[in-house]
């Protein structure tokens, strides 16, 4: 007799609204996602808003060229504003099929020529050698209900991040967490892509980190960033030219004894 795999249990998607915005939950109060009724393509949380930093790391004239991938969907924000604000291919990886299913029935998440929703693990998807360099940006968010750390957060993991990137992509990383050690977090990523390569943003009010890591090119010129943020500010409605200001060096890891 051949035993079929149980499926691992998720906490349910729910759904609840307030003051025009409609929120996903995991089984708890912790916010999961959100989406303005009546403006489904902004962004509304201000630490989602970050993660699209990677748009300062890129041309303004190729912000629509390439394959966006997005790890963890939660609310879709990430999603619809790659797909249908940048009008990017996009790929979204998320575990738990209820959430999948209330992305479709609630926040504007539809399959398509260039959506393609993924129900994996994660880890797994970048971990498969055939998707090597099959990115150029890369979305990573991964809690569960808890949201107490990332379900992904290993020095493989990142490496594994840093390999589905082609050559000049980027990564944006969202570290918050009752039990997560930013330190160990952002050091694992600056062991795959270089300490060079990689820089944080302020953290939110709520406790948001949002990492961004830079494969294989050159850092632009501020001149460059400041063009870059005024682009993103008049075309896609976003706060660029304050994240110019957010950004930081990450701390240096503790010396070893001696």
């Amino acid at each position: 007799m051949i035993r079929r795999k149980k499926r691992p249990e998720f906490a349910p998607a729910t759904v609840s609204e307030a003051d025009g915005v409609r929120y996903l939950h995991l089984g708890t109060p912790w916010v999961q996602g959100a989406m303005r009724i009546r403006k489904p393509l902004a962004i509304e949380l201000e630490y989602v808003q970050r993660m699209m930093v990677w748009m300062l790391l890129r041309p303004s004239e190729a912000l629509s060229d390439g394959h966006a991938v997005q790890l963890g969907l939660g609310a879709g924000a990430i999603t619809r504003h790659c797909h249908d604000v940048l009008r990017m291919r996009c790929t979204a990886v998320e575990l738990n099929d209820t959430v999948i299913g209330v992305c479709r029935a609630y926040f504007h998440v539809e399959p398509g020529a260039r959506l393609q929703v993924v129900e994996a693990d994660a880890g797994a998807y970048v971990a498969n050698p055939a998707r090597a360099g099959s990115a150029d940006v890369l979305c990573v968010d991964l809690y569960d209900h808890d949201a107490a750390s990332p379900v992904q957060d290993s020095a493989a993991f990142y490496a594994d991040c840093h390999r589905l990137l082609r050559g000049g992509g980027v990564m944006t990383v969202n570290l918050f967490g009752r039990d997560a050690s930013f330190e160990r977090s952002a050091q694992y990523i600056a062991a795959a892509f270089g300490c060079e390569q990689v820089l944080s943003l302020r953290p939110t009010r709520e406790g948001n980190t949002v990492v961004v890591a830079l494969k294989g090119a050159a850092w632009p010129e501020a001149s460059v960033l400041a063009m870059r943020a005024d682009h993103i500010e008049q075309n896609a409605g976003l706060p660029a030219r304050k994240w110019l200001k957010m950004l930081r060096a990450l701390p240096k890891p503790p010396a070893g004894p001696g």
